[in-house]
């Protein structure tokens, strides 16, 4: 099962990065998302990381040129009818994806694969919407996508050796570490990651500490390169809320039971440093 042609579905920050990568590996890729302006703007990150590796002589102008010659904006669905793979990195809502993969089920090659970089949502139920339910697997990638080295690699219930072997050698191709992971709400990563995340938040609210210092405790004392007050806000506090509420659901305990202050910053917009508020303040 040989993967040449790529379409990545979302141009947002995911979907530009598995963009990035899969151009910068040899591919060709096809950027799909619903509005033009959308594509270009994940188009201009793109040409921007580029172009800073570039100054940094990592790479010249010219592989540059090269690799941005590879990707395609699309406009269209219709456009996944002659690739071999589709990497579908869309908002994180089941509906939204199960119709995407529907969509997708009747417009791909009968040998593509579908592969969704879901961060928490249960690869079986999305494959459930085709009726390939054997070619459809999860791609979750790390953000940013260019610098981080891990690919968790999710089988569904029906994922064949053969799909999972082909997705398997594109992840080392894109210079990637892939890890196989069972479908289980959150993975591994988010699994471990968000209920951190949330007992932080938990130690906030209960006045354990400060913000500053929640941070300071994990970053010099567990050498974690980031605090997980300030990692929440630049993952997106909606993110992380839906994630725990994945969690919460998928497994019934109330160790995931998201906390209340977590909640209340999203119900006041207050979503990290995309919206410049979150558990900090960005200009």
């Amino acid at each position: 099962m040989e993967i040449n042609k790529v379409m990545v579905i979302g141009a947002g920050q995911m979907g530009s990065g598995i963009a990035q990568v899969c151009a910068q590996a040899g591919f060709a890729v096809k950027l799909n998302d619903m509005k033009e302006e959308f594509c270009q703007k994940g188009l201009g990150v793109i040409a921007k990381n580029l172009a800073r590796n570039v100054e940094k002589g990592r790479m010249t102008e010219e592989e540059k040129t090269t690799i941005l010659a590879r990707i395609t904006p699309s406009l269209d669905l219709q456009d996944a009818s002659n690739v071999d793979i589709v990497i579908e990195a869309a908002v994180e809502n089941m509906e939204i994806k199960r119709s995407i993969f529907g969509r997708l089920d009747e417009i791909a090659p009968q040998h593509a694969i579908l592969a969704s970089n879901t961060s928490s949502l249960p690869i079986t139920e999305i494959a459930a919407a085709t009726t390939r339910p054997e070619k459809v697997i999860g791609m979750h990638f790390m953000n940013p996508v260019p610098v981080m080295k891990l690919v968790e690699i999710i089988r569904g219930l029906a994922t064949t050796d053969e799909v999972y072997q082909a997705v398997e050698e594109m992840t080392v191709k894109l210079s990637k570490t892939p890890v196989e992971v069972n479908d289980f709400p959150g993975f591994v990563s988010n699994r471990i990651l968000m209920p951190m995340i949330n007992e932080a938040i938990y130690t906030l609210y209960e006045g354990v500490a400060t913000k500053e210092a929640i941070d300071e405790v994990m970053k010099l004392g567990m050498n974690h390169p980031m605090g997980p007050l300030q990692l929440a806000d630049f993952i997106g506090l909606d993110t992380c809320l839906y994630i725990m509420e994945v969690l919460h659901e998928g497994f019934g305990d109330s160790k995931y039971r998201p906390c209340p202050l977590l909640r209340k910053y999203v119900s006041a917009g207050w979503l990290g440093k995309k919206s410049g508020r979150g558990f900090y303040i960005y200009e």
